[in-house]
């Protein structure tokens, strides 16, 4: 499942051999990449800008009918490679999670028997999982969705690599010196199956199974296995033979075959050793009398049962040319030999002394250098992980990752990065797995947990994938409450754990700003200053409230008053940050300007009167929109029931008043007659203070009047 390295365009933008007329004319084929996925597109640009006028309109007409091919690097995962990919995924976390948690230990704590035995047990996990998926994929169902994405075959290649892999390099602790030759032999067994349950069958149901040619072959592998139930059962069946001779002897092989020692039946390997000394000297003695029979009664009608029964013995006498042409004429291969010789020829053989025998029958019985499988199995049995993990790589990614996943904390590959590269092994492949899981944009979730797991270029870029996650904030409709009272909801709230979780703040704090732009250009501005409050991101926020007051300018009080209502409750729940306080004044003004404004459409004049001097005495106010509170002030100060300024409000909002005619006069009319010049359609400064001259009179007459009450 390695990444396409070729792909083919049909029709071909350009036909093979062509390249040259595509230069000719000044064009070449273009790429880009989707900034969603690993897909790309291709097409055919012009090399330069500068093109020839008489060009110009061939140019117009190829833009127009110019094919563009989009093409991905590797293939989408069905939902049946989807399931598989999530739920590793959980062990892969757990794993990790292990392996980090050394950071808080001293060095050499993951190499402790303890944690050992931990991440053994996680990789028998993968190794279940595989074995399940296996099954479920070699079964007879109907598939709606179509057929398997992958084949059961190449499920039973990964449970056969990792389970391997399990075996020779991950053994139990205080184990690791131990022999190794009975767990190869289950491996073997159980991954492949000799010889068959059908060949068995067949014999177990003839009277005479000696005279089938398949008879001597099945008993001799059957021995070679270590099957014993089989063996017995089939020797039984030679006590009916017509040969005397054939009968006795295999009554000794027999009891020769059950007696074998197994390590497991022993407490130490010393015990082991010499009980399986004392069974070679029975096995010799057994040859012995073999070789008493003589010439003229070693046939019978059908075969040479002495040739048979001597390649039997010299399995058992652990003769390794016997071995090695027992095998190839059973149609075994270079695995058989090798656990058979640890077996039979070096029964205590430890795991670091196997790839010398493994060289040595590699050399007469290679592996298939197109079988993938074969040649992990070859290079795992030969004590070379790393080249195990270059093919692992071509048979599946997957595997070739949660291999390097478990390598790197065995010290069994690098560790460093290299300099080259920035990039340790282990990195290199998880981050090209993680590529590979990039081609289904819904699995981000999982591609940015495995690029977390790596260094800095794995999180960097996983930074980048966050970054454009589609928010699908159109679609979260249903939960705008939560979110207008401060809460983040659907896959954003999903990319905002994923960054805490990481401790990838300047990356949740961009993916919500990219929220809050989204939000501002649908004029949603109650979720936008949400999100800019939970990025922290007070320039934001101050533009977001910006785009607000402008609806005053633009569209008038009454729709700028419903677009503050939405931004109340944040500015309700928001205190003001150390450093930030301009933009949070800004937003507090916003919620309490828009509030004047609900007052004025209440009749409230007392209350709005109120919320004037309020807003200027706490300086809420922004310079840019002090003549535009004045000018919304003359309607109260005009107010003829009563007065509801004090005299000496009335004196601070001619303060604020003058201070504006004085910087305009001194060159700062700007910045305080902006606003209030917008509002003016086609006015500018000097209409704006002729305005306030306005105000500046509705001021002296309420001093005035001010007087008269006073006298009163």
């Amino acid at each position: 499942m390695s990444s396409t390295e070729n792909l083919n365009l049909i029709p071909p933008l350009i036909e093979s051999g062509r390249f040259h007329q595509l230069v000719k004319a000044g064009q070449t084929i273009s790429s880009s990449f989707s900034p969603l996925d690993n897909s790309f597109s291709a097409f055919i640009t012009y090399t330069s800008t500068d093109i020839p006028s008489k060009e110009k309109e061939t140019k117009s007409r190829t833009d127009e009918e110019q094919p563009i091919y989009f093409s991905g690097i590797d293939v989408v995962p069905s939902s049946e490679r989807r399931l598989f990919i999530t739920d590793t995924l959980i062990i892969f976390a757990a794993f990790n999670n292990l392996v980090l948690s050394a950071e808080n230990h001293p060095v050499g704590w993951l190499q402790d028997d303890n944690q050992v035995g931990s991440m053994k047990k996680l990789a028998i996990d993968y190794v279940n999982f595989i074995k399940e998926c296996w099954v479920h994929a070699s079964q007879p169902i109907p598939r709606p969705e179509g057929p398997l994405q992958f084949s059961s075959d190449h499920y039973r290649s990964l449970y056969t690599c990792f389970s391997l892999f399990v075996v020779l390099y991950m053994p139990e602790p205080g184990y690791d010196l131990a022999p190794v030759g009975d767990e190869l032999m289950e491996w073997l067994n159980i991954h492949f199956i000799e010889p068959s349950t059908e060949e068995g069958d067949h014999l177990s149901a003839l009277e005479k199974p000696w005279e089938d040619e398949s008879f001597w072959p099945y008993l001799t592998r059957a021995i070679l296995r270590g099957l014993t139930k089989s063996s017995a059962f089939f020797m039984g069946t030679l006590l009916r033979h017509e040969s005397e001779d054939l009968q006795r002897l295999t009554t000794t092989l027999d009891s020769l075959v059950k007696n074998q020692p197994r390590l497991q039946e022993f407490n130490a390997e010393r015990d082991f050793a010499f009980s399986f000394r004392r069974w070679k000297d029975k096995v010799k003695a057994f040859r012995i009398e073999m070789d008493e029979i003589p010439e003229d009664r070693r046939f019978d009608d059908f075969d040479n049962w002495w040739d048979r029964l001597s390649n039997i013995v010299g399995i058992l006498e652990g003769r390794s040319e016997v071995i090695k042409r027992v095998c190839e004429e059973l149609g075994g291969d270079w695995k058989e030999v090798c656990v058979a010789w640890s077996i039979f020829v070096d029964p205590r053989m430890q795991r670091q002394h196997l790839p010398d025998v493994v060289g040595q029958v590699l050399g007469d019985m290679p592996p298939d250098p197109t079988n993938l499988e074969d040649m992990i199995h070859a290079a795992f049995f030969s004590g070379r992980p790393a080249e195990g993990l270059r093919n692992a790589s071509q048979l599946d990614r997957w595997l070739a990752a949660h291999l390097a996943s478990i390598m790197a904390p065995l010290q069994l590959i690098d560790a460093e990065e290299d300099e080259d590269a920035d990039l340790s092994t282990r990195d290199e492949h998880v981050l090209s797995y993680a590529d590979y899981l990039h081609s289904d944009p819904a699995l981000w979730r999982v591609t940015v947990e495995y690029m977390y797991s790596c260094g800095d270029v794995g999180k960097e870029r996983a930074d980048e994938i966050l970054l454009r996650v589609p928010l699908r904030l159109q679609e979260q409709n249903s939960e705008e409450n939560k979110i207008r009272a401060g809460d983040v909801v659907g896959v954003l709230k999903d990319v905002n754990q994923t960054c805490f979780q990481h401790k990838r703040e300047a990356a949740r704090r961009s993916v919500c700003r990219i929220a809050a732009q989204t939000l501002v250009q649908k004029k949603d501005y109650g979720l936008a200053v949400s999100y800019c409050i939970s990025a922290e991101d007070w320039v934001g926020l101050g533009q977001v409230v910006d785009r607000v007051l402008d609806e005053y300018i633009i569209n008038g009080p009454q729709i700028f008053s419903q677009y503050a209502v939405a931004i109340a409750p944040s500015a309700q729940k928001l205190r003001t940050p150390k450093g930030h306080g301009l933009s949070v004044h800004r937003l507090v003004f916003a919620v309490q300007y828009a509030h004047l404004h609900e007052l004025f459409e209440r009749h409230e004049y007392q209350e709005a009167a109120n919320r004037i001097v309020s807003i200027f005495s706490q300086d809420v106010v922004p310079k840019s929109w002090w003549a535009i509170v004045l000018c919304d002030a003359v309607q109260l100060l005009e107010y003829g029931p009563s007065l509801l300024f004090s005299s000496s409000s009335a004196s601070f909002m001619l303060q604020k008043l003058n201070e504006i005619f004085i910087r305009a006069s001194q060159g700062s009319g700007d910045d305080y007659l902006i606003v209030l010049s917008r509002t003016l359609k086609g006015g500018g400064e000097t209409e704006a203070l002729e305005r306030l001259r306005g105000v500046r009179l509705a001021l002296v007459r309420y001093f005035a009047r001010c007087t008269v009450f006073s006298a009163h």
